[in-house]
């Protein structure tokens, strides 16, 4: 089987042997997650102070809201659904901004954020977005960020890495001049580690020491500090990935632009959103039956059509795949 619908490195990072001893089992992990932080000081050249590890981006996500004390919140729709639950179950109320195929589902332009913003404390939103895979910009963060002081601007850039303009279109050295930006980031989908949960919230200290009030001990766990610290050598394997990234998405492109039911969205990290013209049902049947699972998007507010996602993979996966879209059987 080849697993299209979980967006995942299709390359497994150089770790080389993972032994862990018996004295490191036994004994705690370090209360805070400094193997994780390592990894960010090391990797990234960012401050210890400004680097809160988490088991996977996840716990971030959810740490957040309750943290900071949010009430109302502007999420964009389709996208990543935990952000709304988990403003929810802090108690916030969640405010939507549609994002629409007619424009590719790009964000809103400027003012129109801007007037989003009117009676809400925080805007939650992803770069690149999943499910639809475009960018959102830096600089229009930042100017909102400096626009409206009070209210905070919360990134997830899970798949950033996989961008075409990474570190360049990352906010993670900004926040110690916007103290109201947080972004949040993961090693779950780069460096193809879902198992091992490795995550950060990163913002300013002071903010940093806030959440810190609020957040559990020994989220991680020894083997993913271990993991963690590696991690930060593979700086090779990261632009090998980057590349093959880069080039496959364009040869889907152009190759896909042949298959006449198919139609192709976003594409800034390792996957596609994709509408199809005819019984979705019928076509994930018969990608399931030649061992090539997609991700069902019918289940994202604003994608209740023919909606499907797919993984960005090895060359020779992909041709698989486009393979099967152009001999799909009609309807």
């Amino acid at each position: 089987m080849i697993d299209f619908s979980v967006n995942i490195s299709p390359l497994f990072p150089p770790l080389g042997p993972l032994v862990m001893e018996e004295k490191e089992l036994i004994a705690y992990p370090s209360i805070d997650g400094s193997g994780i932080r390592d990894f960010y000081k090391q990797r990234f050249g960012l401050d210890s102070g400004s680097v809160l590890a988490t088991n996977g981006a996840a716990e971030g996500i959810y740490l957040l809201p309750r943290a900071l004390g949010l009430r109302r919140v502007l999420v964009s729709s389709p996208s990543f659904f935990e952000y709304e639950r988990a403003c929810r179950i802090a108690g916030a109320e969640v405010l939507v901004v549609r994002l629409s195929a007619e424009n590719g589902f790009a964000m809103p332009e400027f003012q129109a954020l801007v007037d989003s913003m009117e009676g809400v404390d925080a805007f939650f939103a992803a770069n690149p977005n999943n499910p639809t895979g475009t960018e959102l910009p830096p600089a229009v963060v930042l100017a909102l960020a400096s626009r409206f002081p009070e209210k905070w601007f919360i990134v997830d850039e899970a798949f950033i890495q996989f961008t075409a303009d990474f570190p360049a279109n990352s906010l993670m050295h900004e926040v110690v001049a916007f103290k109201n930006v947080v972004v949040v980031h993961s090693l779950t989908k780069f460096y193809a580690l879902p198992g091992l949960r490795l995550g950060a919230v990163i913002a300013h200290p002071e903010v940093i020491g806030r959440l810190l009030e609020h957040k559990e001990p020994w989220t991680v766990n020894a083997i993913a500090e271990k993991v963690a610290r590696r991690l930060a050598g593979c700086v090779e394997w990261e632009e090998s990935v980057r590349e093959m990234a880069a080039l496959e998405r364009e040869r889907i492109r152009s190759e896909s632009a042949s298959i006449e039911r198919l139609s192709l969205f976003g594409g800034a990290a390792n996957f596609f959103l994709a509408r199809w013209d005819g019984s979705l049902d019928r076509l994930l049947a018969c990608l399931k039956e030649q061992g090539m699972p997609v991700r069902d998007c019918r289940n994202f507010h604003g994608l209740e059509g023919e909606w499907f996602r797919f993984a960005v993979r090895r060359p020779e996966e992909n041709s698989r795949l486009l393979g099967a879209l152009r001999e799909a059987p009609s309807d």
